[in-house]
């Protein structure tokens, strides 16, 4: 039975097919229900009371605002850098270019706009105009030095090509292995790597041809006259001016620069071990809304299941967080529980969110005396993510063996541990002991000496409880048996069979209890199994404060300590789903360096060069775990996302130290020259650039809308990454490549050659 409001009513559960979007489809089913409601009759009502679909287009809607705020925000940056309007016009268009053709690629690949689309955009917004900075900048240089528009259009573009190109391509060579990944993850990670490539291809096409026409129309260089752009460029220099002062000093000690470096990255592992025990799969989000399961002892009746029912409906509609509830009581088979799907008021009218609530629900719902013996659990929907089977809980364990009974054992003392730990809440098990019952065993010699067949004992005992059909009447036109057996009354009980009379062969009355043995005992509703062993599943939620990862870690030490030999525990469901993934992010960011190297061996015709580029990448992993234990942040597949999107972004400053000092030293000049010479020139774009993208990820950081949980890690991430590793890039770099230099001189002078017939072609 089900209710909404008190009233009783019915539940119409409606999923999508695949490849449907699921907004479309709930904005669909609401466009039904409100013709419906026109064709029914008098007192029948028909509404929404359970809507996924609501939670997904309110943080669609804030992710359009971030995108937008993202945008402004990146305008801001090039404007302050640049002061002029006309050169911020010119990189602004690299916005729109790039995101309309993404969009374009993503209806053609028949991706939707969901999260991590819509994520990718944002995030995109700072990195497509990237291509569109390091062209401009270099076009403004030239134009600073007296050129004209076209002359240092040309120039201009022609210098950075290389690099822009190289950039995009490391960007690229990044997301490659996520197309390996597989599963739910996988799937995710390769939309979410699509649409960046994509937008960074756009922007590179946009940079190497709109971008230097538009500059040698109406690209304007002038001196600033207000107080903050001359703040702004004062800034600048003597920031510009310190760095070249810093410079030999770091080339003078190359090594001591890379200790220091190296002390450093080691010290932020410690963030990193911090963040990987409290790792999770996805960051619980506060959808407004949460699902409230009972369950009762088995054998319990749908009646009383459902004053207890009632019992629970009464306290949450008593609470002022609740808005509405809907309540769904037995289902199938099973009497004994009921689930009850609650509404949330939206989080700018209530107190407590969805995850503190549910905590409240559950220490309160214990202390309800006339729920002792219901078992009372909370799902929350926003985990959904994990795709797990089963109960869908972060935590999932299949407990197999060959012995059913010490299955059921061991079970039931791995879930009293795992109490113990409070490290997990709503601990529960598919397994369900069965309906008492009542076994009858005829005892054959006394049944022989009194005269009575067995067969006699069969049938009494059949219709005097079961029934048994001895006639039919007929009533407005049907046809009803007529069953004979004895009342509810008198077969509640095994002293109501005791009490039965058996006549034998004599025409005398015996009683039953004379010629059979009776046992009450436990039956057994179900045998599951699992890759052919009997298994049986266990399974729990994180409790406050705690993490997925701790939680299964000690899910195994217990299972360790309790199984005996023949005996194991095997992740499944959430958990699995948790291990699998991991263990594909740090298979596709291995990948994505390997793949990475050969694109910029490949690209600068250099087995060392590369080193120097990449040397930038484990500072940018120091910067976001930083970030992330700072702000109290995990490590969940969204932060590890912003750590793969580092990984190809992170290299643009590399390669535009290492590209230009290369230019610098075809022209002739020694190492350390050259590097004096291109690291204070390039100091500019790569301000610009990682600037650009950190105002970009800020909105996603500040977020406080619906899904916010999801991008803020991904967000701190992507701040703190490109922001340590921007800083110490300016350093390392240089030092790297003069250590490199010392150590593979031959190679480097065979650049220099390469590089000089290049020139001349």
């Amino acid at each position: 039975m089900s209710r909404t409001e008190g009233k009783f009513a019915v539940g119409i559960g409606v999923m999508k097919q695949p490849g449907t979007n699921a907004v479309e489809v709930g904005n669909e089913v609401k466009k039904r229900v409100k013709e419906i409601q026109a064709t029914l009759p008098e007192g029948v009502k028909i509404g929404v009371r359970f809507d996924l679909t609501t939670f997904i287009s309110e943080s669609i809607k804030e992710l359009y605002f971030t995108l937008i705020l993202a945008a402004l925000l990146t305008s801001l940056v090039c404007w302050l850098f640049l002061g002029s309007w006309t050169a911020t016009l010119n990189i602004i268009m690299a916005i729109p270019t790039s995101i309309i053709g993404t969009f374009m690629a993503l209806y053609a690949f028949g991706y939707t706009l969901n999260t991590f689309t819509l994520l990718g955009l944002s995030l995109a917004i700072g990195i497509v105009v990237d291509d569109a900075i390091m062209v401009l900048e270099n076009i403004v240089r030239y134009r600073e030095k007296g050129q004209a528009r076209i002359p240092a259009a040309l120039n201009g573009s022609k210098e950075i090509t290389f690099a822009a190109m190289a950039a995009t391509a490391a960007i690229i060579a990044i997301f490659l292995p996520v197309a390996f990944m597989e599963g739910t993850i996988g799937r995710y990670f390769l939309q979410f790597g699509v649409t960046l490539s994509v937008a960074v291809l756009f922007s590179l096409l946009e940079a190497l041809t709109l971008t230097p026409m538009r500059c040698s129309r109406f690209l304007t260089v002038e001196e600033r006259s207000t107080w903050l752009g001359r703040g702004v460029d004062n800034t600048f220099k003597k920031g510009a001016e310190l760095y070249k002062k810093m410079i030999p000093g770091t080339l003078n000690h190359p090594y001591l620069t890379i200790t220091a470096a190296t002390i450093f990255f080691g010290i932020t592992l410690f963030f990193g071990y911090s963040l990987y025990q409290t790792m999770e799969m996805i960051p619980s989000q506060d959808q407004s809304r949460l699902s409230v399961n009972l369950r009762a002892p088995v054998g319990s009746s749908l009646s009383l299941m459902d004053e207890k029912t009632k019992i629970v409906e009464k306290y949450l509609n008593g609470k002022s967080e609740v808005e509405s509830i809907f309540t769904s009581v037995g289902g199938g088979s099973s009497v004994n529980t009921a689930s009850i799907f609650v509404n949330m008021k939206p989080k700018s009218k209530r107190k407590l969110s969805a995850q503190k609530f549910m905590d409240v629900i559950r220490k309160e719902t214990k202390k309800i005396k006339e729920l002792k013996g219901v078992m009372v659990t909370i799902q929350d929907p926003s985990l959904s993510l994990s795709g797990g089977r089963g109960a869908g809980k972060p935590v999932e364990f299949s407990i197999r063996g060959p012995e059913w009974d010490k299955l059921v054992e061991c079970s039931t003392n791995i879930m009293e541990e795992m109490k113990k730990t409070k490290k997990m809440v709503d601990i529960d098990t598919n397994y369900r002991s069965g309906m008492p019952e009542l076994e009858i065993i005829p005892d054959r010699v006394k049944a022989r000496d009194r005269g009575v067949d067995v067969s006699e004992i069969s049938d009494t005992v059949n219709i005097m409880m079961a029934g048994a059909a001895v006639g039919k009447y007929s009533d407005a036109g049907r046809r009803y048996d007529i069953r004979v057996g004895l009342p509810a009354s008198e077969r509640s009980s095994a002293e109501s069979i005791r009490s039965l009379l058996i006549r034998n062969n004599r025409g005398e009355l015996i009683p039953l209890s004379d010629v059979v043995k009776i046992n009450q005992k436990k039956s057994l509703q179900s045998i599951s199994r699992e890759d052919r062993q009997r298994a049986i599943s266990v399974n729990a939620n994180i409790a406050p404060g705690s993490s997925q990862k701790e939680a299964i870690t000690e899910m195994e030490k217990i299972a360790k300590n309790i199984l005996p030999e023949g005996y194991r525990a095997v992740q499944s469901g959430s958990t699995k789903t948790f291990a699998e993934s991991i263990k594909g992010l740090v298979f596709a960011m291995i990948l994505g360096i390997i793949v990475a190297y050969m694109v910029l061996a490949s690209q600068f015709n250099s087995f060392s060069q590369p080193f120097t580029i990449l040397v930038a990448l484990p500072f940018s992993i120091s910067g976001a775990f930083i970030g992330l234990y700072l702000f109290g942040q995990t490590l969940n597949i969204f932060s590890m996302i912003g750590l793969i999107l580092l990984m190809g972004i992170v290299k643009k400053n590399s390669i535009l130290l290492v590209e230009f000092t290369n230019q610098m030293r075809s022209k002739g000049l020694p190492v350390r020259e050259a590097l004096t010479e291109a690291c204070p020139i390039r100091l500019r774009p790569i301000l610009m650039t990682s600037l650009a993208t950190i105002a970009a990820a800020i909105p996603a950081a500040l977020a406080f809308g619906p899904g916010a949980e999801t991008r803020i890690p991904m967000a701190i991430a992507v701040i703190f990454g490109v922001l340590v590793s921007t800083v110490l890039t300016l350093f390392i770099v240089p030092s790297f490549y003069m250590i490199l230099e010392r150590w593979f001189p031959s190679e480097i002078r065979k650049l220099k050659v390469d590089t000089k017939a290049a020139v001349k072609q």
